[in-house]
């Protein structure tokens, strides 16, 4: 029987999605719901094969290897596995500089 992961998001990691969801919905409502939907979904996904994601790159340059991301483009869901539990940390667009952004947020941790 395959081991199953619990998917826990972190507050800041609601508030990412929240943002980008928000955004979109300014615009076009039902797009906004969509990308709620496939994000949160890709994340599920995590419940049965929560290492398949790469280590993500900015953060293994620095020596920082414990933070995995799913590509769900042009976002990037980073999340980290621990025990039984993937834990969700950021939701970022990687359209964006964001070598800065996960640094600050992930170099203090």
């Amino acid at each position: 029987m395959k081991q199953s992961y619990e998917v826990i998001w972190a507050e800041t990691a609601e508030k990412d999605l929240q943002g980008i969801v928000s955004y979109i919905a300014q615009d076009n409502p039902s797009q906004a719901r969509k990308i709620l939907q496939k994000i949160k979904k890709s994340a599920s996904t995590l419940t049965h094969s929560p290492l398949r994601g790469r280590v993500v790159p900015e953060l293994k340059e620095q020596g920082i290897i414990q933070y995995r991301e799913l590509i769900i483009a042009p976002w990037r869901l980073i999340y980290r596995v621990s025990a039984q539990v993937a834990f969700v940390v950021s939701v970022l667009d990687s359209r964006r500089n964001i070598e800065d952004l996960l640094l600050s947020r992930f170099l203090m941790r």
